[in-house]
């Protein structure tokens, strides 16, 4: 079989099961990239579903501008329309140019992407044997050894890696017998990169002694990505039974509880789902370490950028590193919109036909210790320590919680969860009611449940 029949049959073979949406062919102007648009524009089938390509200008090589005329020379003599896309790479924390010009390129291809359109890329055998290595050595699991999936969802659309089962030499015959003049880039060259130093110095050594090295790296990766698969659906089963009543919550002894293989995947599923920064594994470490050793009386908590990750009775509680609003901050509050601080949002006094207006301005301040209230009349004053601990109110939302003092000092109410008997008969006559929005202009996360626990607590 010649060189251009076994890519076509490749692409004619994988383009069978996918769905029947347009391509888009990611484009560098590279040997891999010139023959998948080359083969892809040679498919009768490709061609009826609607093709174009994309190049993405990473602005990082004084020639790139050229290298950008002579994609589109190319996708011209082909009949294929191509967009250029200029892109800034900004240099992330923790990332090198490689993988932040790789966040670049991916995130202007899923601006054009339409709904359902595919986008084809042209990763092969040997670029699936070094991305498995790279992860072996950062210390991946199954996800991550499971290296590049053939087809995966990516935006509004998918990405799909129709070569992934061919050698590069395949892809170099298919060049050399179509005369195709690709694009150098120099970076390909340069070892400081981990990928060129495996593909130049670390590949050919291996090849030597083991021949069939490259094809078994890429088995080895389709198992690890069949078993990530199935820990994945279980992940999201067990998620389902262990996680509380507020998302942001896990029951965490039926999570230490969980089998070895369970439990990372069950907490990076969850910090993904509340759009969290996941650990490192060194602080996943440590988060079972702390709940397997501490005791019931303590509440640890393991914190890295980004998430807090804190234990308070029975439950796991994921939250953005909290601010706490300063001691000496006190505002007037009438009834009208009172902005709190540290986007802790909005206080104010509705009623039946509106907004409502006190003559006398109450005062909101944060807890500073020892305040106390009585519920009703004849009952006994207590502290609100005493009541947010009977409430299950953990520590860390106590001192977020906007209080309301009358002019004498007395507590009134503790957001929009309890009044107090005083806050009673100062708002019952005017049909008046608490009401705290978050600083987006919804209802405060969790009010409604704390409202629950508290009456639940002082029934």
């Amino acid at each position: 079989m010649t060189p251009g029949r076994r890519v076509r049959d490749i692409i004619e073979s994988a383009l069978a099961e996918l769905p029947q949406t347009p391509i888009l062919a990611a484009f560098s102007g590279g040997l891999d990239s010139m023959v998948l648009l080359h083969a892809l524009a040679q498919s009768e089938a490709v061609r009826a579903r609607g093709l174009r390509a994309v190049h993405v200008d990473h602005g990082l090589h004084e020639e790139s501008e050229a290298w950008a005329l002579r994609c589109r020379e190319f996708a011209d003599a082909l009949g294929v329309e191509l967009v250029v896309r200029a892109v800034d790479v900004v240099r992330s924390p923790g990332l090198g140019l490689e993988a932040s010009a790789r966040r670049a390129r991916y995130a202007a291809i899923e601006t054009l992407l339409s709904p359902g359109e595919i986008v084809a890329l042209a990763h092969h055998r040997d670029d699936q044997a070094e991305t498995v290595l790279l992860k072996l050595l950062r210390g991946s699991g199954p996800e991550g050894i499971g290296a590049m999936r053939p087809l995966r969802r990516l935006g509004r659309g998918f990405a799909w890696r129709p070569l992934l089962l061919l050698p590069r030499a395949a892809l170099r015959e298919y060049a050399d017998q179509h005369r195709l003049g690709w694009i150098a880039d120099p970076s390909n060259a340069d070892q400081t990169i981990d990928r060129n130093y495996l593909r130049m110095q670390v590949m050919p050594r291996i090849s030597a002694r083991w021949p069939e090295a490259e094809s078994s790296i890429a088995q080895s990766a389709a198992w690890a990505r069949a078993a990530a698969e199935f820990i994945d659906v279980e992940a999201e089963r067990a998620l389902a039974r262990i996680q509380g009543l507020d998302p942001s919550t896990l029951q965490f002894r039926e999570w230490l509880a969980l089998p070895a293989a369970l439990r990372d995947p069950v907490l990076r599923r969850w910090l993904r789902a509340l759009d969290l920064p996941e650990p490192t594994h060194y602080q996943a470490a440590e988060l079972v370490r702390q709940l397997g050793e501490a005791g019931e009386d303590r509440q640890p908590c393991v914190r890295w950028p980004g998430t807090e990750v804190r234990r308070y009775r029975d439950l796991l509680h994921a939250l953005a590193p909290l601010q706490f609003p300063p001691l000496e901050w006190v505002g007037s509050f009438d009834g009208s919109p009172l902005t709190l601080p540290l986007d802790l949002g909005v206080l104010r006094l509705c009623g039946p036909d509106g907004a409502v207006r006190l003559p006398t301005a109450l005062q909101v301040r944060f807890r500073r210790g020892g305040e106390s209230l009585r519920l009703s009349s004849g009952g006994r004053t207590r502290e609100l320590r005493d009541l947010f601990q009977e409430a299950g109110v953990p520590p860390w939302k106590r001192g977020r919680l906007p209080l309301v003092f009358d002019a004498e000092g007395t507590l009134v109410a503790v957001a929009d969860i309890w009044l107090s008997e005083s806050g009673t008969a100062l708002l019952a006559p005017l049909g008046a009611r608490v009401e705290w929005t978050s600083a987006e202009g919804g209802p405060h996360r969790g009010g409604d449940r704390l409202a629950i626990d508290l009456a639940d607590a002082l029934s």
